[in-house]
């Protein structure tokens, strides 16, 4: 049983720079503008043999209204309420202010547990500071750098004795007992005594990436997801400025949800912060599996929609299309028709893209666009047959054969799969280079159609030459 450990202080006091040295990469946006941070953002850290869940927080605020700030500060307040520690952080060189006291006030009372950290201790710079930290009586202060790693193994020490509390709470846990076979020493349900399936080990998460435009909705449609308020929402776009992951137990399946930045054209984007908040993005769009694009049904399909959309079919990812605010919208069934109209003329690569409609604010359509990703998954995953690939080129070229350029008709031999995510296919040729786009375009779209591969980018490629088993055969 892992401890978490929730990293809380004013902004702009180096939380996010401790957050990525304890997880050991960088995983949150750094700078050196306050309030970079607005969501909450989890980890798995690791100080020597300690390990344990850590939380990187918003900057704490005074405001306590329904402003920004204010609800930075609740988001920030319900980890201090889960974390099993907080380390209170200080800028050491800045010294104490007004606002470190009031927060060590409120973390005494909600009886906390606190380890107060003085940042930005590298060399002998913060002394002055350090020592004043002990005024904020929650315990002797531990010196450290977040940016330079200096002071971590002080922190390690102040944090074991936890690592220790909890690793005892778990050996006092009830110890479930299991029935064995005993002739086969398979392991049996203890209630029906019948035999349990194999342990084939945890199931990796699916990787989901939810993106868009800014105000589309998208953390709250991953905070509908989850079921509790963990991103930032609100009427302000550009929110969320960072690719928060967040693992889940979506009904069964074990998956990954990143929450994303709205995505403005390239050159709207000027500010230093919001090249990185896109970059993060786009970066979660790559090591994606499943790409949710979420459009805004007041305003959906704009120029930045579709190069959104191209974009995750570019890197090969499998992509549903969501329709959110749907609510709002009066003329539902015109709407839909002339949405997906407008998607497979716009979206000719991504032809039958999953279009779901959704109200991200009351939770309805959440349902279909749980089927629609695990639909997607498993047809990015996809693997054909030789067999089937082959007699599907047979009747393709039946029904419409390939052009004769200078008078030599081109000859289509044999087809292969040659890997999945995405379906990527591989065709001999006799002049492949001849082979023009609209035929190919002709092979990709049959594919869909006889394989049930809608939506998902497939990659089909031309190669010169015979069946490449065809000596194989004979030799036999």
């Amino acid at each position: 049983m892992a401890f978490s450990v929730a990293i809380i202080g004013r902004p702009n006091v180096g939380k996010s720079t401790l957050f990525n040295r304890l997880v050991g990469r960088r995983l949150a946006l750094v700078d050196d503008s306050p309030g970079v941070t607005r969501d909450l953002r989890e980890g798995d850290g690791k100080l020597r043999d300690l390990r344990f869940t850590v939380i990187d927080t918003a900057g704490l605020e005074e405001a306590t209204d329904n402003s920004l700030q204010g609800r930075m500060r609740r988001l920030t307040e319900q980890a201090v309420e889960a974390a099993d520690v907080c380390l209170f952080m200080i800028d050491a060189r800045a010294g104490l202010t007004s606002s470190d006291h009031v927060f060590a006030d409120i973390l005494r009372k909600q009886g906390a547990r606190v380890i107060v950290i003085a940042n930005k201790c590298e060399g002998n710079a913060g002394m002055e500071g350090f020592h004043e930290a002990y005024e904020l009586g929650l315990g002797e202060p531990v010196r450290v750098s977040s940016e330079h790693g200096e002071g971590l193994e002080d922190l390690r020490d102040v944090l074991a004795p936890f690592a220790e509390e909890f690793a005892m709470v778990e050996s006092d846990l009830p110890q479930i007992e299991v029935a064995l076979d005993p002739e086969t020493g398979d392991e049996l349900d203890p209630e029906t005594g019948e035999l349990l399936p194999a342990d084939t080990g945890p199931v990796k998460p699916m990787q989901i990436a939810i993106v868009g435009r800014p105000n589309a909705g998208k953390s709250t449609l991953v905070n509908r997801i989850l079921g509790q308020d963990k991103m930032l929402t609100g009427p302000e776009a550009g929110i969320t400025r960072d690719a928060i992951g967040t693992a889940y137990d979506w009904e069964g399946r074990p998956v990954k949800l990143f929450d994303t930045a709205g995505m403005r054209k390239r050159a709207k984007v000027t500010a230093k912060l919001e090249k990185m908040s896109v970059s993060d993005g786009l970066r979660a769009v790559k090591f994606s599996e499943v790409v949710v694009v979420l459009l805004d049904a007041q305003n959906p399909l704009e120029t930045q929609d579709l190069r959104i959309a191209d974009l995750a079919e570019r890197e090969g990812r499998a992509v549903v299309i969501a329709v959110n605010k749907w609510d709002l919208v009066t003329e539902k069934q015109r709407v839909l028709k002339q949405l997906r109209e407008n998607v497979d003329r716009l979206l000719p690569q991504l032809r039958g893209v999953p279009l779901i409609m959704l109200s991200a604010l009351d939770g309805k359509g959440i349902d279909r666009l749980h089927g629609a990703i695990m639909l997607a998954h498993e047809r990015w995953n996809s693997r054909i047959s030789t067999g089937k690939l082959n007699r599907w080129l047979l009747d393709m070229v039946a029904r419409h054969p390939p052009p004769a350029p200078g008078g030599r008709r081109i000859r289509l031999r044999y087809m292969t799969q040659a890997k999945t995510r995405p379906p990527t296919f591989v065709a001999f040729a006799s002049l492949p280079e001849d082979l023009p786009t609209a035929y190919q375009r002709y092979l990709v779209n049959g594919l869909r159609e006889e394989f049930k591969l809608q939506g998902t980018p497939l990659r089909l490629f031309f190669r010169k030459g015979d069946n490449p088993y065809a000596d194989r055969a004979k030799k036999r």
